[in-house]
């Protein structure tokens, strides 16, 4: 599904540079679910930001479902990332004077989807994460896990190839935590492929497999043995 080659990313400030990663190699298949982890400026993020087509600017092969799109631009990326990628983010990113449901169908409108199609898709997106009774309801109005379920369905409404959230939790109790690895697990066992960045140990252990960071390069890349089940 995804598999990079001799990543390499520079960023030039003034008269210094910085290798933020220093000739990454990996493959991840499909239908894994896999922990991306690291201290801060351990290349993670520069990395999810690679795999999530935010960043062209690099070194190096980047091959997503059997593409190469290394070296396509802006626009191209533009529409891999609104067909092929769902985003979750830490801070939810929902627009606070739309719906619930305007909220997930927001990826449909940039891909043209009629809309009786798209309302269609995303109460099914939402009543998938347990908010199709909420869908008239907008997003001051409901908690954080909640928030966080939405942002979990506007990313698979367009069935995309994977999805990539970046410390989804990071901003959420334990208990809405637990619910919404939950929520990942079981799209992960319908054959989603999950990427996901987190500092926690304990939530990488729902994930079956995690990839450390450290200082631009991958430092272990091993099977969850202990993971936790839902």
């Amino acid at each position: 599904m995804l598999e990079v080659r001799n990543i390499v990313k520079t960023y030039v400030t003034g008269e210094l540079d910085f290798t933020a990663l220093k000739g990454i190699n990996l493959t991840i298949e499909k239908g894994e679910f896999t922990s991306i982890m690291g201290p801060s400026g351990s290349g993670k993020s520069t990395f999810m930001n690679i795999l999530g087509c935010l960043d062209n600017q690099y070194k190096g092969e980047y091959i997503l479902n059997g593409n190469d799109i290394s070296n396509l631009k802006d626009d191209d990326l533009a529409h891999i990332r609104n067909k092929d990628i769902g985003f979750v983010f830490q801070a939810f990113n929902l627009l606070p004077r739309m719906t619930l449901l305007e909220n997930v169908e927001l990826p449909m409108i940039y891909a043209g989807v009629p809309l009786k199609e798209r309302r269609k898709k995303a109460v099914e997106a939402l009543e998938k994460v347990g908010l199709g009774d909420r869908i008239k309801h907008k997003s001051n109005e409901i908690s954080g896990g909640q928030k966080q379920r939405v942002a979990i369905a506007r990313a698979i409404v367009n069935n995309p190839k994977v999805i990539m959230a970046d410390e989804p939790t990071g901003n959420l109790d334990t208990k809405s935590s637990v619910e919404i690895m939950k929520i990942f697990q079981n799209l992960n066992e319908e054959g989603a492929t999950v990427v996901m960045v987190t500092h926690e140990e304990d939530i990488a252990r729902y994930t079956k497999r995690i990839v450390k960071f450290k200082d631009g390069e991958i430092v272990l890349d091993k099977m969850v043995g202990n993971r936790i089940i839902l």
